[in-house]
Order: structure tokens, then sequence, then C-alpha cells
């Protein structure tokens, strides 16, 4: 098995002890690294590799939460503690909605759980920690700079996502700490935005406050259940107030409708539609998944419309391998 890749954060940016009203290294020690692999053959290989690594939170005995996208039908899945122990975990469950993943250690990882806090209560300009596996050398003294919508390029929509920064450079699955100690969210992305006229790099963190609903059904299921939302298997970007198409997944929806890259999408059932946000809210509110989703595109100068038949992005993944 590959050894997690050696780095420190820069003294400047880990934060200090001192600064904290809270236990920081005893906070930082619920981190744990996390590495999956994945079998090439997975529906999510081609977009997410067959070897991932990253970060995930114990909050519970045993039970870390981590992003999903590290985890997804993974078929082996490590943990690292701090101390060098590693330990065998099982990919528990997975929901696409808020991008949360949950692992169950496979013994004891002698580990202090972390108190999940109100992501809700926090305020722009609070003070963070936004902490990964190997204590403070490997978190960042951060503050959050927005809370405003998210939507990501793969059928996925936060109303409210939190925004950090300094960013972490290994985001993926970090714990975002509050300034009482407890964790108000998960890493999940590193976005550049501009800020006097220059570039600077953010973490996008998903609130734990979208966990609190669904933790037991993603125990108990492994996902939520309720019915899933309409998937189409579709990447897409906004370009001057056009939702344009920059990618199709392979055996997916989309691609069996014909759509290609380039496409414009003009409407969802007649409801014109100039943002991912809006394409998205449009599609969702349609039905379930396997609902027809009516298009009208616009490709190469003409204008067509075609029905794309949702699924459950689930049924394309490989299930978990059970222990």
């Amino acid at each position: 098995m590959p050894a997690l890749t050696e780095w420190r954060v820069p003294p400047a940016n880990q934060p200090r002890a001192s600064d904290y009203g809270f236990d920081l290294d005893r906070a930082l020690a619920s981190i744990v690294g996390l590495h999956a692999i994945v079998p090439p053959d997975a529906f999510s290989a081609e977009t997410l590799g067959t070897e991932r690594a990253g970060n995930g939170v114990v909050i519970d005995d045993g039970l870390v939460l981590t992003i999903g996208y590290l985890i997804t039908e993974a078929e082996t899945v490590w943990l690292h503690r701090a101390d060098g122990r590693v330990m065998e975990g099982h990919a528990l469950g997975f929901d696409s909605e808020t991008g949360f993943g949950l692992v169950q250690a496979l013994g004891q990882l002698d580990v202090a759980p972390l108190s999940l806090g109100s992501s809700a209560a926090t305020r722009i300009g609070d003070r963070v920690v936004v902490g990964g596996a190997g204590g403070r050398t490997r978190s960042v003294a951060s503050q959050i700079v927005a809370k405003q919508e998210f939507a990501g390029y793969w059928e996925y929509l936060l109303d409210e996502a939190i925004f950090t920064c300094p960013a972490h450079p290994n985001w993926g699955g970090t714990a975002l700490l509050s300034e009482r100690g407890e964790l108000i969210g998960i890493g999940s992305l590193q976005l550049d935005r501009e800020r006097d006229g220059k570039a600077e790099h953010v973490n996008m963190i998903v609130p734990i406050d979208l966990l609190k609903p669904i933790l037991e059904d993603l125990r108990k299921f492994g996902r939520v259940n309720r019915p899933a939302r309409p998937w189409l298997g579709l990447f897409s970007t906004e370009i001057d107030n056009r939702v344009v198409v920059i990618g199709i997944s392979t055996n997916g929806p989309a691609a069996r409708a014909e759509l290609k890259t380039g496409d414009v999408i003009l409407a969802v059932d007649g409801e014109k539609v100039t943002s991912q946000s809006a394409f998205y809210r449009k599609m969702w509110t349609l039905g379930a998944a396997g609902v027809d989703v009516p298009l009208t595109v616009h490709h190469e100068g003409v204008t067509f419309d075609v029905t794309v038949t949702s699924t459950d992005r689930f049924k394309l993944l490989k299930a978990p391998k059970l222990h």
C-alpha cells in the first residue's frame, strides 16, 4: 500500500493552540487520513481515479465522516491514525445530494469523536480551523469569507455552502472546526476567486447541518431512504448566462439521448434556464429519478427539443465490497 504523500502547511498558516478557546490538539486528533482503492471498471474511475486519498473525521465510535467522492465505489479503504497505525475501513454510505460519505472502521480506532456543531450559527469573518490528518502541521488557520449558493458541474447544488480562506492544500474530507472546537463542515473543493484584482484560493465546505437529517439513513441503508433525484449524466458550466454542456458521462442518460459537448441547454420542460442552479432546480421538480426530462437544446445554429429519460445515479455504481 503506497504511503500518503508527506507535506506540511507553511508555518505562517498553521493554527496556534493559544489562539483558540478549545483544546486544538485534542480536536485535531479526531481527524484521520483516508486512502481508498477503486476498481478500474468502476463508473467513477474515469473521472475520479482508482486511488484516492484525503481526510476523514471520527464522529462516533469507529464512524468516520468524509467527502463522498473519496470513497464512491471503493472496494478497499484504509484509515491512517496520527501515530502511524493503519486500519481497514468499510465504505458505509454516500449521499450524492450533500456529498457526504461515511466509513466504518473495521476494528478499534481508539480516536475520540468530534462533536457536531451548528453550521447555521457561523458568520462571515469567523475564525475557523480547516483540519487535516496529522495535527497542526497539516491544518490551516482560516476564516469564513462567504456563505452562498454553490452549483457544481456534476449536477450538484448546495443552497448555502461555506467558503474559507486561506485554503487547505489537501482539502478533501478536511474538518472545519468552529471557534468552539466543534465540527461545522467537511472540505470538498478548492476554488479560485478574485479579490482586489488578485486571485486567491478558497475551500468550499459542505455544512454539517446537512448531515444531521440523513445520518441515520446513511448508517442503516448506505444512502438516504427516499426517492432519488433525476440524474442526466452531463457536466455543465455557465457561460454568458447560458448553460453549456462540457462533458457527457459514458453510459448515462444524456449519452443515450445523444447530447454532445457544446450543447446549450435553453429550457427545461419549456421553462427558460440561464444558470446551472435554475437548470438543476427545474429538473428536480419534475419528479423522482426515472422521470422524462424535456430539454430545449441549441447546437451549432440549430435549436431542437429532446427528451432525456433520467435515472438514479446509484444504479451505475458498484456496490461496496462486503466484509
